[in-house]
């Protein structure tokens, strides 16, 4: 293939994640409600009868499936289920930043307003129960922050001779800020919390301008 027909094959694509096909992808909402004229965010608590995470505090999310029209309809259908409500009942939702976590999933965040919280009927199957929380409590309350690092094992076998500095090579060494808030006895961190700060951070921002 000569240069010219590499060039013309290439010509014109947008850039992605790479390997973006073979990742997990979910998305996620975080939900704002009116609670007595005040703004509040809605969190779930998740069942204890679930394998995953039991028991840990969340945005309501899930995985996106085939039959999703797109990351908003997953975050639009999984809020639906899990708090028991009509898709319309969602409305003004738009998209944060997207992430990658610890784990190489992609993570589709969405803000959105329920309108009639007054009719969310939890799926016991999921939810054990759902909490809201005061959006200014967020505005004034830093979270706490602590640091995860991660440590680099080759695999056994793994050909160290091959590369510059064999067995003393130099691994670059990665860390995740990991942000806790607490609420009334109510622990808020990982995921969660990560998508929260990300959100209170692009509030302040246009505040700022």
């Amino acid at each position: 293939m000569n240069i010219t027909k590499v060039m013309e094959k290439l010509k014109g694509r947008d850039p992605s994640i790479l390997g973006k096909a073979e990742l997990l992808k979910y998305s996620v909402l975080l939900p704002l409600v009116e609670v007595e004229n005040e703004t509040h965010i809605l969190f779930e608590v998740r069942s204890m009868n679930l394998r995953r995470q039991p028991g840990e505090i969340c945005f309501p999310g899930g995985r996106i499936d085939e039959s999703d029209a797109d990351q908003r309809q997953c975050a639009i259908r999984e809020t639906s289920e899990e708090l028991g409500i009509d898709e319309s009942s969602i409305e003004d939702i738009i998209p944060l930043d997207f992430m990658l976590n610890a784990s190489s999933n992609i993570i589709y965040p969405f803000v959105g307003r329920i309108t009639k919280p007054e009719q969310i009927n939890p799926n016991a199957s999921e939810v054990g129960e759902i909490f809201t929380v005061p959006l200014s409590f967020f505005r004034e309350t830093k979270p706490e922050v602590y640091k995860i690092y991660y440590q680099v094992i080759p695999e056994e076998g793994f050909p160290l001779h091959l590369i510059p500095g064999g067995e003393n090579y130099k691994w670059t060494l990665r860390h995740l800020d990991e942000y806790f808030y607490q609420y009334k006895g109510k622990v808020i961190w990982g995921l969660t919390a990560r998508v929260l700060h990300h959100f209170l951070e692009l509030l302040e921002v246009k505040n700022a301008k």
